[in-house]
């Protein structure tokens, strides 16, 4: 019952200046009445939260009676949970959380008009409002894990919205980029300090979380990876207040299975991954070790073990990506990828609280790994998959890439890319983003060799790729 009683003060404590600032500045607005409109904002936001799931629990209503019954003007304060229930107030509330407010409305067009980052902390107050009610459980539920990033959602979107109305790029940092003191939570471990090396000093502190979140939005695609993530995010939030407020939690394994084909942004994916548990305290350094079976498995009885030990060693307080992992349960019974898995086994276990491991590789063959040895699955319980790129969003990831080398496509480029995707089989082993980028290089390649030809050609033509460029990497050209 504190903890939310703390969130909604930190959040009417934080708002409500910045509501009182943008008053100032209109005639006739009542600043007395300000902070109390904060307040009923909070106690909608907290509605919402509860009826996320539709329980209505008794931890949830005790705590909505107490956290509101000495700021608002209401009988809720000497309500029963029954009462509650039977007065139909948090009926529909949830739908709160799809609509931006009238009052995130007016903080979202002053950052578009003058920039700031007023959204951004009410998202974060918000959310942490969200995470408390989550947390009067002990097994928060993927409904009201999902209501903290429908509200998140909402959030950004408002905020965009306002940022394209008056022509302001729609993402992306604010104006003078993230402050950490806006947007985020930062929890380290005493061991991890003492353990630190003067490089490990020098580290650059733990991005806020919003700034993380926003750049795993900003991928193309991948909406169905992005909510996982999310909800990740979400249930360690909420077990870190647990656990600040000595409440039990129950341990859950945080490692995990990412499956699909190759370039769908599985390693770029895993190390924000990497960044968003050393921001939320799971570990302390963050980085992000990749091996494969080569790094890992030996051609010699006894060698095998301590490769597995010694990258387990380097990723120590980070996240380990094991990319094809399904490799390791090939060979015969003389293979020491058994020997590999054995020895993963055991070190997930004896290292729970101080790595992740993610295992990664086709969908299929990762089922086989996991089915592998008997302590797989229970240590590897959760599985995102990374779907293929559709048409649209690799001739996205194609302009994407010409922006970055300052090339354009023209319109017959767009719809020779188009063709030549469309027309690639999307089987075992396509290639996706690292398609696209094959696609880019040879298509700068065959623009060099049409332009050399060019005695004096203009910025327009070195800039730009035409149809006849888009003739697909070497090997390829037969399937566009």
């Amino acid at each position: 019952m504190a903890a939310l009683d703390d969130a909604v003060e930190a959040f009417v404590e934080g708002v409500t200046p910045l509501v009182e600032a943008l008053a100032a500045a209109v005639e006739g607005v009542r600043s007395d009445r300000l902070r109390a409109d904060v307040v009923v904002e909070a106690f909608n936001l907290a509605c919402a939260f509860v009826d996320a799931d539709g329980l209505h629990t008794d931890p949830e209503l005790w705590a909505l009676a107490a956290t509101f019954g000495h700021r608002m003007d209401t009988e809720i304060g000497r309500s029963q949970p029954a009462d509650i229930r039977d007065s139909g107030l948090l009926t529909g509330r949830k739908a709160w959380l799809d609509e931006p407010s009238a009052l995130l409305g007016v903080l979202a067009d002053a950052d578009a008009r003058e920039g700031g980052t007023r959204g951004l902390l009410y998202a974060r107050l918000g959310s942490q409002v969200g995470h408390v009610v989550a947390a009067l459980d002990l097994v928060p539920s993927r409904t009201e894990l999902l209501a903290v990033d429908r509200f998140r959602t909402t959030v950004h979107q408002a905020l965009s919205g306002s940022r394209e109305k008056v022509g302001a790029p729609a993402g992306g940092p604010p104006p003078g980029g993230w402050p950490a003191a806006a947007v985020g939570t930062v929890a380290t471990g005493d061991a991890a300090t003492a353990a630190a090396t003067a490089a490990e000093k020098e580290r650059p502190p733990p991005r806020p979380i919003e700034e993380l979140l926003a750049k795993l939005d900003a991928l193309l695609g991948l909406e169905a990876v992005k909510r996982e993530v999310r909800l990740v995010a979400n249930l360690l939030r909420v077990e870190q207040i647990r656990r600040e407020r000595d409440l039990p939690v129950l341990e859950q394994s945080r490692h995990l299975v990412f499956t699909g084909n190759p370039g769908t942004g599985k390693t770029t994916v895993a190390r924000l991954l990497a960044e968003i548990y050393r921001t939320l305290g799971v570990v302390s350094r963050g980085h992000l070790v990749e091996t494969d079976r080569s790094g890992l498995v030996a051609g010699f009885v006894g060698q095998t073990a301590p490769r597995v030990v010694a990258a387990f060693d380097r990723a120590d307080e980070g996240v380990l990506l094991v990319d094809e992992a399904y490799s390791l349960a090939r060979g015969g019974e003389s293979d020491f990828g058994r020997e590999a898995i054995d020895t993963i086994v055991k070190l997930v276990e004896d290292r729970r609280d101080r790595l992740v491991v993610i295992l990664a590789g086709y969908p299929d063959e990762m089922a086989g790994l996991v089915s592998a040895n008997p302590g797989m699955k229970s240590r590897f319980p959760r599985t995102i998959h990374f779907p293929d790129y559709d048409d649209d969003e690799l001739l996205a990831i194609l302009q994407s890439l010409g922006e970055k080398g300052r090339y354009h496509l023209d319109d017959g480029a767009r719809a020779a890319a188009r063709a030549f995707f469309a027309a690639q089989p999307r089987d075992r082993g396509f290639g996706n983003g690292r398609l696209a980028r094959n696609l880019f290089e040879s298509a700068v390649a065959h623009q060099a060799s049409r332009l050399v030809e060019v005695e004096s050609p203009t910025d327009e033509q070195l800039t730009t790729l035409t149809a006849s460029d888009i003739t697909g990497p070497a090997g390829q050209e037969g399937r566009a």
